[in-house]
């Protein structure tokens, strides 16, 4: 009788155990774009099913400071942004660590038609200033809100590359703050003159807009910028590593698929990016540019993300100290990366 009391127990212990396994649920968010990609593949390759979490919350952001708001309200438990805005959630108190990086000089600068030939002819120190003086007003140019890569990426090109003051940048160009797909509109109806804007908003602008022209790529405007990157909640590293573990592997073979088989990732990025409404030729186009941009390795990361600390702090777009040894958790790619 003990013994069958014990079978008992022990079964139903079992299906205690696999009942847990199976109800993992993780709320996960994230923009889309390409960047953010591994997040796409890991989503569509039975990574997460096979690690017990069968169906995952998404959450879909326009832009990182979204995110970060999402962060600080308790929401979500892994989040695909990038390294400026998961800075700013830490400083701010968010319990999150960076586990992967997904890409690096992501950012790249687009011209449109009237704007484009001052970076081809000339100086381009001073294309922004001929421009005005040729037009009569100021060059407009979108990117993402104050504290997004995006943004900080071109005050740095402004700044350090071109030697622009504050003021010769007040004097001659505006500046506005939008979502991904803002910027993506200002673009096509001519309502601003370029951007400071990431994947896979330069392919689409650049295969409508025959006057479309990346007049300087992200390694040109920030060389080594840290891009978006993986970050998952303290709590869940605690309570699950191994989940965390896995995350962080399919990070690693995501980010190898990327370079390596754009034609199959492009089939899972397809279906997150744009809508899931961008022709085929159009995302493979975006992650084929991205190829040597890709990078998983969050220790490649480091150093650049001090320089844009540094460079956020000085502008005054990062006003909380940010302890980037505690941001960062190498430990998982490390461990994954030695196997």
């Amino acid at each position: 009788m003990r013994r069958w009391s014990a079978l008992l127990v022990t079964l139903v212990l079992g299906w205690s155990h696999l009942a847990t396994a199976a109800d993992k649920s993780i709320e996960i968010g994230y923009m889309p774009i390409i960047p953010v990609s591994q997040a796409f593949v890991v989503l569509q390759n039975g990574t997460l099913e096979k690690a017990g979490i069968k169906d995952p919350q998404l959450f879909k952001f326009q832009n990182g400071p979204a995110i970060v708001q999402a962060l600080l309200s308790g929401q979500l438990d892994v989040a695909y942004l990038g390294i400026g805005p998961a800075m700013v959630a830490r400083a701010k108190g968010a319990d999150i660590k960076v586990v992967a990086s997904n890409i690096v000089e992501q950012v790249s600068m687009v011209a449109l038609g009237k704007l484009a030939p001052y970076f081809d002819n000339g100086d381009t120190k001073t294309a922004f200033a001929r421009f005005k003086a040729d037009n009569g007003h100021k060059a407009v140019i979108s990117t993402f809100p104050v504290g997004s890569v995006p943004e900080t990426v071109l005050q740095y090109w402004l700044h350090h590359q071109l030697g622009m003051t504050d003021q010769q940048i007040a004097d001659n160009i505006r500046i506005i703050y939008q979502g991904t797909a803002q910027v993506q509109q200002s673009l096509m109806t001519g309502a601003v003159d370029g951007a400071a804007i990431l994947e896979p908003v330069v392919s689409i602008v650049k295969d409508r807009k025959s006057d479309a022209k990346v007049v300087a790529s992200g390694s040109q405007m920030f060389p080594n910028q840290p891009g978006a990157v993986l970050v998952v909640r303290e709590k869940l590293i605690q309570s699950d590593p191994e989940l965390v573990k896995t995350l962080v592997k399919a990070h690693i073979a995501a980010t190898n698929e990327l370079r390596n088989d754009p034609e199959t990732a492009a089939k899972a990025v397809g279906k997150y990016v744009g809508g899931g409404r961008l022709p085929s030729r159009i995302v493979l186009n975006a992650i084929k540019n991205s190829h040597d941009e890709f990078q998983a390795d969050p220790n490649a990361i480091i150093e650049g993300t001090h320089t844009m600390r540094d460079f956020q702090a000085k502008q005054g777009t990062l006003k909380v100290n940010v302890d980037l040894n505690s941001l960062f958790d190498n430990h998982f790619y490390n461990e994954l990366n030695q196997e």
